[in-house]
C-alpha cells in the first residue's frame, strides 16, 4: 500500500486547509469568538477523512504559526497560538487525531464519525479551557472553572452541535464528488 500522498490529495488538504482559514474569518467577537472553524474542521474530516483532514488542519496551524492571518480576527504568528484562545485551535488536531483513529479502528460508519466528532470536540473543549485558564491565570490572575466553562464551553455546545450537524450532512453529499 502506498503511504505517500497523491498531488490531488495535496491539492484537496491545501483547498481544505484554506476554507478553515476562510470559515475562521466569519466571526462574531467574544472572550472567546463564535467563528465557523470548527464547522469547517468537521466539513474537512467528513470530506477527506481522518489522515487527509488532520494534515489539512496541521497545514491550517502552521500557516497560523508562521504569521500568516489565518486565525479569527485575522490574526496569525505564534503569539496568537499562545495566547488565551490559542488551545481551541491545537485542540483541533485532537479532533482529527481522535476521527482518524476512531477510522481506523471502527471504520467509517456514520455513528461511529459522528461519536469521534463529539469526543473529540470535548477533548478540545478540554484542553483548550485548561489552556484559557492557564494564559489568563498568567496575565490577569487566577479564574474559576466555573467562570472560565461560562466563558469558554457553554455558549459554545449548541451552535458547535449545530454546525457538526451541518457539516456531517454537507460532507456526505460532497464527498462522492471528491476522487
Amino acid at each position: 500500500m502506498n503511504k505517500q500522498f497523491r498531488v490531488v490529495d495535496l491539492a484537496y488538504m491545501a483547498v481544505c486547509a484554506a476554507l478553515i482559514a476562510v470559515c475562521a474569518w466569519i466571526t462574531v467577537p467574544a472572550a472567546v469568538p463564535f467563528t465557523l472553524q470548527t464547522f469547517a474542521v468537521f466539513c474537512v474530516l467528513g470530506l477527506l477523512g481522518g489522515k487527509r483532514g488532520t494534515v489539512a488542519i496541521l497545514v491550517y496551524i502552521l500557516l497560523g504559526a508562521v504569521g500568516l492571518p489565518v486565525f479569527s480576527g485575522f490574526n496569525g504568528g505564534i503569539g496568537a497560538l499562545l495566547g488565551t484562545t490559542g488551545g481551541y485551535i491545537i485542540g483541533f488536531i485532537f479532533i482529527g487525531l481522535i476521527y482518524w483513529a476512531a477510522e481506523k479502528l471502527f471504520g467509517t460508519k456514520l455513528a461511529v464519525r459522528i461519536a469521534a466528532m463529539v469526543i473529540g470536540l470535548l477533548v478540545c473543549y478540554v484542553f483548550g479551557t485548561a489552556w484559557f485558564m492557564l494564559v489568563y491565570a498568567r496575565r490577569s490572575g487566577a479564574i474559576a472553572l466555573g467562570t472560565a466553562l461560562g466563558w469558554c464551553v457553554l455558549p459554545f455546545i449548541v451552535p458547535d452541535l449545530v454546525k457538526m450537524a451541518l457539516a456531517v450532512l454537507l460532507s456526505d453529499r460532497l464527498r462522492k464528488f471528491l476522487h
